[in-house]
């Protein structure tokens, strides 16, 4: 069976030493937040996943869920483990207290979230997709739900989902054909499938929440593919009134679970919305001047709010299944023998040595381990931004902008590593790791999924070029570039940190001149954009983490301990082995459209 332990230390690391939390009591959401407590916080959050989440993930992987009579139930345990997480507060960690939550900040939340999804993807993925949903009700929706809807969410009694993809409509929400009507009394009847709909359906709850998108017709009744019809809906499974009050059944109806390849234990549903009850979020939506063109409704601000938060919450589920296979790949190499070390035998008297001593072995999973903690430290940083972007420091702008920016460079480039890092942490394995009793091949399996969804990883890159760049005049990589080359100066003549300071110097360098390239040419001929953006997507994130690791690796200097120490060696791993990537990627990016665009 598979291990697994809470990186409890690498983020008490992190949140006392390279980020401090102790000089941010003045942020919201920070004022209680003493060391003590977020220590407390931590162990018990670990242990929890430890002991009652990741039992249960080689099980629910090997069972499913299960789909009889229009009725889905979850793999055995799922229901007693979901009901402890509840009873024990975790579903509402960042909730306010209003709402019954505990009202931690993200950088806090995010760190309980990647321990669940390390321990039992499937499981911790119903309660996340909650926290996403009632969050995105705290932004846009009428008083009478936050005040009898929200709490029930928060408290886990009842679940919450995002319907957004249907059968011929998933990245491209003009081709959507769910349809939200306007009733007389204010409210909507949808109709329309959607499909991938994680939680969709479940027995841990007594309702569900879902948070649905739809296109509102004309005066015809007609249809239109533009992004300006579209809205953003609540709809419950049970009808739920004005003053809290649960109903009768909603025209929301379960179609069927999807068959996966990984993530087995999480009930990913076909929903029917049959003349389903829906009330619309956000401002009503005006009617269009003549000859006016709107790239979006006023409704999808909270749609967009909500998918920003569960794309930053997919990459950290990438960081999640590249840490437990990383463990297990560990684990492994120090049990398995096989073979000698290339220098002579490191144990003479035994039949063969440790798989531990191939330098290819090391390799792998230091290469997954960097990846890892560095990504960590990136999303805790990002996720630190967060909370400064909502405060009235005068870096406040600055740190919207960084985090903004940082959003698709976690999802894509946290996804990709991680699926890297679950596939080396198998690959130690040998032929072992592709036997399922062993367990590490589900990890690949659950891993692959968090490419793709929440915007697949090129979408990512696209997003990331085509508008995070120019908005606002290019002010968020302006922003992270006066970041980096003012820390550059301020520790370049530091001689201890030569060989940390350099490598970023130079990767910051190669990311402004691809940049620059597509300043120049992107507008040009948008192909070349298209064609470049997941190398330039790669190319910030190894800059970012890079830059994250020579911050790690300057908290370490000096210090003796394995902890300390091993930040300096993954530090100088990504240094000399991911860095080195980036002239490649700048050449890539420079090569143009041409040969790609030739494919028919």
């Amino acid at each position: 069976m598979p291990i697994y332990r809470a990186p409890v230390e690498d983020y008490r690391f992190l949140l006392h030493e390279l980020l401090e939390l102790e000089k941010h009591r003045d942020l919201p959401q920070f004022a209680d937040l003493s060391p003590e407590l977020v220590d407390d916080i931590l162990n018990n959050a670990g242990k929890f996943c430890e002991e009652v989440l990741q039992p249960l993930n080689q099980s629910g992987d090997e069972e499913g869920c299960h789909f009889e009579n229009g009725v889905v139930s979850t793999p055995k345990g799922f229901k007693e483990a979901y009901k402890a997480y509840c009873e024990a507060g975790w579903g509402g960690l960042g909730a306010p207290e209003e709402a019954g939550g505990s009202n931690m900040p993200a950088i806090l939340t995010m760190a309980v979230s990647e321990m669940g999804m390390s321990a039992n993807q499937s499981l911790a993925m119903y309660p996340m997709l909650t926290a996403g949903a009632y969050g995105a009700l705290l932004a846009t929706a009428p008083d009478w739900m936050k005040q009898h809807i929200v709490p029930k969410m928060v408290s886990g009694e009842w679940a919450g989902t995002m319907c957004l993809t249907e059968p011929g409509a998933g990245t491209d929400l003009r081709l959507m054909k769910t349809k939200a009507e306007e009733q007389p009394d204010g409210t909507y009847k949808m109709n329309g499938t959607k499909i991938f709909i994680s939680g969709g359906d479940q027995d841990l709850t007594d309702n569900i929440i879902h948070l649905a998108i739809a296109k509102i017709p004309d005066e015809a009744g007609h249809l239109h593919d533009e992004l300006a019809t579209v809205n953003f809906f609540m709809v419950p499974k049970f009808l739920v009134s004005e003053d809290g009050v649960m109903g009768t059944h909603n025209g929301v109806h379960t179609g069927g679970i999807e068959h996966k390849m990984g993530i087995k234990g999480q009930a990913t549903c076909v929903l029917n919305f049959d003349d389903a009850l829906a009330w619309r979020l956000g401002p009503k939506p005006s009617p269009p001047k003549p000859g006016e063109k709107r790239s979006s409704s006023a409704g999808m601000a909270g749609m967009f709010g909500m998918m920003n938060a569960a794309r930053l919450g997919v990459g950290i589920q990438g960081i999640g299944l590249g840490e437990v296979a990383y463990q297990n790949g560990y684990a492994y190499a120090h049990e398995r023998r096989v073979g000698r070390a290339l220098t002579g035998p490191k144990e003479p008297d035994k039949p063969a040595d440790l798989e531990i001593v191939h330098p290819d072995v090391k390799r792998m999973l230091l290469q997954a381990r960097s990846a890892v903690e560095g990504l960590r430290a990136l999303a805790a940083w990002t996720t630190l931004n967060m909370s400064i972007a909502h405060s009235s420091r005068p870096e406040a702008e600055n740190a919207g902008l960084l985090a903004d920016l940082m959003t698709p460079v976690l999802k894509a480039f946290g996804t990709d590593m991680g699926f890297d890092a679950a596939n080396l942490g198998m690959q130690c394995y040998g032929g072992h790791g592709y036997i399922r009793d062993n367990g590490v091949e589900q990890f690949v399996r659950d891993a692959r999924i968090n490419q793709v969804y929440e915007g697949a990883n090129g979408v990512q890159a696209m997003d990331l070029v085509g508008r995070k760049l120019a908005r606002k005049s290019g002010a968020a990589p302006m922003a992270l570039f006066a970041l980096l080359t003012s820390w550059i100066g301020e520790n370049e003549k530091d001689a201890a940190m030569a060989r940390f300071v350099a490598p970023v110097k130079r990767s910051t360098e190669t990311l402004q001149a691809a940049t620059l390239w597509f300043a120049a040419n992107g507008l040009k001929n948008p192909n070349d954009a298209g064609a470049g953006a997941s190398d330039y997507l790669r190319l910030m994130g190894i800059t970012m983490v890079g830059w994250m690791w020579a911050k790690m690796a300057k908290a370490s200097l000096g210090k003796d301990d394995p902890l300390h120490k091993d930040k300096l060696m993954c530090a100088r791993y990504w240094m000399e082995r991911m860095v080195p990537e980036c002239p490649m990627l700048l050449e890539r990016i420079q090569a143009g459209s041409a040969v790609v665009m030739e494919l028919d």
